[in-house]
């Protein structure tokens, strides 16, 4: 009886270790992290992407509901016809329908 009821506080005392070990604050060295972070989402969404310069990974990084297999797709339009002379040239790519581009006309440019 007397093991278990020792037993029962070591893990009481393990427990609230535990909990207060992942509750506590975290320091912060005057570091203001959450300004960069944003400062950064903001940059990359500012960005364009160059459907003539962009690489398949970039394209699959940068676009909403681009994949590899349609990034790779891209590229393998690019290098068979030539550049794009629009973003709407992207209708021609297999796998790319005007929903995709809708979602990322904002992001695309072509030069």
């Amino acid at each position: 009886m007397r093991t278990g009821y020792f037993y029962s506080l070591v893990f009481a005392f393990l427990t609230s270790a535990s909990i207060a070990a992942t509750a506590a604050p975290v320091e912060n060295n005057g570091t203001k992290a959450a300004p960069q972070i944003m400062a950064q989402t903001s940059k990359s969404q500012a960005a364009k992407v160059d459907l003539n310069v962009a690489d398949a990974t970039t394209l699959e990084r940068e676009l909403a509901g681009i994949g590899r297999a349609k990034a790779d797709a891209i590229v393998a339009y690019r290098e068979s016809n030539g550049p794009f002379s629009s973003v709407e040239e992207l209708l021609e790519v297999k796998g790319i329908g005007k929903a995709i581009l809708d979602r990322n006309r904002d992001k695309l440019e072509v030069n």
